[in-house]
């Protein structure tokens, strides 16, 4: 018999694993203002510089290379301090591979009950 995890309980991700809350991505359809657009992804992203609370909105052009599940389902993003630990840590269902999106920055995406969940690491100092 497995332990729940109560009403008043962080996450095991953050109360045990030590991860940390970084945004929360939110796929859309309708441009926005700010967009900046990341042509090795094909989407755009706007929100996450001035929002208070880390919400990203995310654009995606049709023939974006993005697994379809990160497109359609908003995903929360936790900054890990090792990247290639975590994903060992146990056997992720990871759907998109480690990957550089901007100097000194890595990421992955795994999958939890149908849910996207980005992995970031930051290197020393890029913060």
């Amino acid at each position: 018999m497995s332990i729940k995890r109560q009403d008043s309980e962080p996450p095991l991700a953050i109360s045990e694993w030590g991860w940390r809350y970084h945004h929360l991505g939110i796929p859309t359809d309708k441009p926005i203002n700010g967009e900046r657009y990341l042509p090795q992804f094909k989407f755009h992203v706007s929100g996450f510089d001035t929002s208070p609370y880390g919400i990203e909105w995310m654009r995606f052009d049709k023939d974006s290379p993005i697994n379809d599940l990160i497109k359609n389902v908003p995903h929360i993003a936790f900054e890990v301090d090792d990247l290639d630990f975590e994903l060992l840590r146990q056997e992720f269902n990871v759907i998109t591979p480690p990957n550089s999106p901007g100097e000194g920055t890595r990421v992955a995406m795994i999958e939890h009950n149908g849910a996207p969940i980005e992995l970031i690491e930051f290197e020393k100092g890029q913060k």
